[in-house]
């Protein structure tokens, strides 16, 4: 609807309306967080996470609205079928650009249960957005570097603890925990330092979805595992909102939480071994799909 007006109109007026939206989602989620804060009662507390939830639903449905509007996207979403509103996910993504988290909230909102990110704790003082990830059970992770680690070993293992808390809070509400296996996004320079095996990804980190499939265990239904393509090239959230990203390929494929995914990763060498293996057998085929998805957008360009 609004695609055709021009870049000096559409951009500004698309950036206001995204605002606004932020502004009344989340003045809205804090008057609920309010109560459920003071008021001591369980019951009413429950309802209260569940209306915060309904909340950034909306939130994020007026958000998908507007991008529908100001941009033209092509999307080529498939894998979609058999995924369910009840069911408890960890879901595992390659990871190239912000616009990865529109995109998931794109594809993902009200299909699954509400998708919810770690975050640095930095994160948490961005105006209005860290407040409100953090109403809305948003985990939060303090990242020590290895001089720092080496300064002060009592820190070690901290964020593990740290996600242990917020997966056991977890067990006990709908729920999908994201995980950008990577832990980084994509870049050429990320690719050559790390000497990556494969095309399309950054090598993958083992560790944050052992712990999460741990802390969590039978309350996960299953792995949505995803993979996004940009055929156009690296993109931004500013690309996105100029409309300058006309190209957006997602497949989802659902897979089994197998029985020798669970254990302990910090103390069991051979069980660490297997979720490395795992894990990197799933980039491999991941990477392979991207490639796929890579020469089918280029056969079809226009998106058909």
């Amino acid at each position: 609807m609004f695609a055709k007006l021009p870049g000096l109109i559409r951009i500004p007026l698309a950036m206001l309306l995204l605002g606004v939206n932020i502004v009344l989602h989340v003045l809205l989620l804090f008057v609920f967080t309010l109560v459920k804060v003071i008021v001591p009662f369980r019951p009413i507390r429950q309802a209260c996470s569940r209306v915060l939830v309904v909340i950034a639903e909306s939130w994020i449905g007026v958000n998908n609205h507007l991008f529908d509007g100001f941009t033209r996207i092509r999307w080529q979403v498939e894998g979609l079928s058999g995924l369910r509103r009840d069911g408890n996910y960890l879901v595992l993504c390659n990871h190239q650009s912000w616009v990865d988290i529109p995109v998931l909230q794109k594809v993902f909102n009200r299909r699954i249960p509400f998708l919810r990110f770690f975050l640095k704790q930095q994160l948490i003082w961005v105006p209005l957005l860290g407040p409100a990830w953090w109403a809305l059970d948003f985990p939060f992770m303090k990242r020590y570097s290895r001089e720092t680690l080496v300064r002060h070993p009592e820190l070690q293992g901290k964020d593990r603890e740290a996600t242990r808390r917020a997966c056991e809070k977890f067990r006990h509400m709908p729920v999908s925990v994201m995980n950008f296996v990577e832990g980084t996004r994509f870049t050429p320079a990320k690719h050559k330092a790390q000497s990556s095996p494969y095309r399309y990804l950054l090598r993958p980190k083992a560790g944050g979805l052992a712990f999460v499939l741990d802390a969590m265990g039978e309350a996960l239904h299953a792995i949505v595992d995803v993979t996004i393509v940009y055929p156009e090239g690296p993109c931004t959230l500013m690309d996105l909102i100029a409309g300058r990203v006309h190209d957006i390929r997602v497949h989802v494929r659902e897979r089994p939480i197998e029985a020798t995914l669970i254990g302990s990763y910090d103390e069991d060498a051979a069980f660490r071994g297997r979720v490395k293996s795992w894990v990197n057998t799933l980039w491999s085929e991941k990477d392979a799909q991207a490639a796929r998805m890579q020469m089918a957008a280029k056969a079809a360009p226009t998106g058909e």
